[in-house]
């Protein structure tokens, strides 16, 4: 038996949010099927909004309604130093620990040779560009994810900037082999900042 035409387009639209797989995508259709009507226009304004009225900051990269973003506009904040992080939610998560009081930079990926994406698919071309009209930054960070397209992008990045003389460092200990930013506590998040080593 087949779903009807709504509900097949519903499961459909939840099995492209990642991590969902069929049977995630159908209860969540029935549970969306199954609210109320107010519920459900919330929701679909909530999505619409997002859509139409987040970008991505013009100099960082990360997710804002006003451009540049909070933290690019904040003078108060170290202009000597930047942490590179694959996606904008990394930025929320260091943000957390409030010990962290520099600049951010997001590449919105990693390389990854087996999904095709290289150096001109990431923000990379922008953060040269920040660094050659900076001349105050002093030190880029790299948070990549522990995982191998993490650590390989996190070398380019190393090989890339060294030679304009500026310190390239990588988070150090307190995040585990494989684990995301996104998921470690403040305390963790503090531990690998303050331990960061040179590349």
């Amino acid at each position: 038996m087949q779903y009807p035409e709504p509900i097949a387009k519903l499961i459909d639209s939840y099995l492209r949010l990642p991590g969902i797989g069929e049977k995630t995508a159908t209860r969540l259709a029935f549970f969306t099927i199954d609210m109320q009507q107010e519920d459900v226009d919330q929701f679909a304004a909530a999505l619409r909004d997002a859509k139409r009225q987040l970008h991505y900051c013009s100099i960082c990269g990360n997710i804002t309604e006003t451009d540049p973003c909070q933290i690019c506009r904040d003078r108060s904040r170290d202009q000597t130093k930047i942490i590179v992080v694959e996606q904008a939610k990394d930025v929320m998560s260091l943000e957390k620990m409030r010990e962290y009081h520099g600049l951010y930079h997001v590449l919105h990926g990693v390389l990854s040779p087996m999904e095709g994406k290289g150096p001109d698919d990431l923000n990379i071309t922008s953060l040269v560009k920040r660094l050659q009209s900076h001349d105050q930054i002093k030190e880029i960070i790299v948070a990549t994810n522990a995982t191998p397209e993490g650590e390989a992008t996190a070398m380019y990045l190393a090989r890339l900037l060294k030679p304009a003389g500026i310190k390239v460092t990588r988070l150090a200990h307190g995040l585990a082999v494989g684990s995301d930013i996104e998921y470690a506590d403040e305390m963790t998040l503090f531990k690998a900042i303050e331990g960061r080593q040179e590349i």
